[in-house]
């Protein structure tokens, strides 16, 4: 009868050898391959050889092509493999490009100041759970949420090429909540800092009074407004089709993402006061870049030039704007929440409202069901409520 072989992943007898050098220690250990190979270390005693080489049969696995990650390899390198497998999952259309920029980011500012040098096979579940806590103590739980992202990301990839048994970052401990309630802004303080854009003069010349009284008056993400374009609108109808999202990507510029979800893609009901606003703004630009109201195209909240307007840039000067009228608290996404809060006193649905942010989080049942083009006009009806806040 033929001798069975080792399982994989096991060694045989270990036996030693003394020599005038020490001592050495010796054994076969059958590799994830199924190759069963000789392993040895040496030690000044018998004792030292034999921990030296149960060390070594410990942190051994499956062996790699020179490409993949090893156990040996330090984070750093196997982290560099793991964003560009993202990235081509990103040419693939799997997964957003602005998701790569937000990980890198917080891969070269937080983790590999921390543990960019350690081996593969050093990353337990203490080390990279002390990671984790840091991002969260000093900075945010949704920060650290991306940092366990980054971190199960790598060493999920390394489990893959056989440089690690286990993800340690399952066994990671989960994180609490520790959100901050976001802040929607009341009526009143929604008509004083309208008032206060209209009579800022940096404010005005940067064009944001017309853009806040859009997320004012949509509810939409910041991105999806500066997205949106003339030939998106119908101000007869009253009504916007979802034109995508405008993201900033590292080496490319400014362009159009279509969104994460079939839910994003909405047509919204706009309140009589911002179709009133929008006009005036289509005769505005028409006169200034020198074409009838209706050969004007490209976006509605254009940049100098009439192309598309840089988001961090448009950020930056809100902060500025927000700063100096007494609103530091307030951004682009507060708009968003002040919409959510006006249409949930109106008496809207959840799944009305669902239906105005296009959020995603709904069930399978009204997934289906958003097969319909334009939301509920009471959306629109209830956001008349700001129809005082035109400058």
């Amino acid at each position: 009868m033929a001798r069975q072989p080792l399982p994989l992943g096991t060694y045989g007898t270990i036996r030693t050898y003394q020599d005038s050098a020490g001592w050495r220690a010796r054994t076969n250990f059958r590799d994830f391959d199924g190759v069963t190979r000789p392993v040895e270390r040496r030690g000044r005693t018998q004792a030292a050889a034999i921990r030296a080489l149960k060390k070594a049969l410990a942190e051994r696995t499956t062996p790699v092509d020179s490409e993949g990650i090893t156990p040996d390899m330090r984070f750093r390198t196997a982290a560099e493999l793991w964003l560009r497998e993202f990235q081509r999952a990103v040419d693939a259309g799997k997964r957003s490009s602005t998701s790569k920029e937000t990980y890198e980011n917080r891969l070269n500012g937080l983790v590999l100041p921390a543990i960019g040098d350690l081996r593969v096979r050093e990353l337990t579940v203490p080390r990279l759970g002390r990671v984790v806590a840091a991002a969260q103590d000093l900075h945010s739980s949704a920060t650290a949420k991306t940092v366990r992202t980054i971190l199960s990301g790598v060493c999920g990839l390394a489990v893959r090429h056989g440089a690690l048994p286990v993800n340690p970052v399952r066994d990671v401990e989960r994180l609490e909540g520790r959100k901050v309630r976001a802040r929607a802004l009341s009526l009143d303080e929604l008509a004083d800092l309208l008032a206060k854009l209209d009579t800022d003069e940096t404010a005005v010349r940067h064009d944001l009074p017309d853009l806040a009284r859009w997320y004012a008056g949509t509810g939409e993400r910041t991105g999806e407004g500066l997205a949106v374009q003339w030939h998106h609108l119908d101000l007869e109808a009253g009504t916007v089709d979802w034109g995508g999202s405008l993201i900033r990507v590292k080496g490319q510029g400014q362009r159009i993402n279509q969104g994460k979800t079939d839910v994003s893609e909405r047509a919204l009901p706009l309140p009589g006061w911002l179709a009133a606003v929008l006009r005036e703004r289509r005769a505005r630009l028409a006169e200034r870049f020198g074409v009838a109201e209706k050969d004007l195209a490209g976006p509605v909240f254009p940049n100098s030039l009439g192309g598309l307007r840089d988001k961090h840039n448009t950020l930056a000067r809100w902060r500025e704007f927000r700063e100096r009228a007494g609103y530091p608290w307030v951004t682009f996404r507060t708009f968003r929440k002040s919409v959510a809060t006006i249409l949930d006193e109106a008496g809207l649905t959840g799944r009305q409202i669902a239906d105005q942010l296009g959020h995603s989080k709904v069930s399978t049942t009204q997934d289906v069901y958003m097969a319909r083009r334009v939301t509920s006009r009471k959306a629109a009806d209830a956001l008349e409520a700001v129809k005082g806040f035109r400058p």
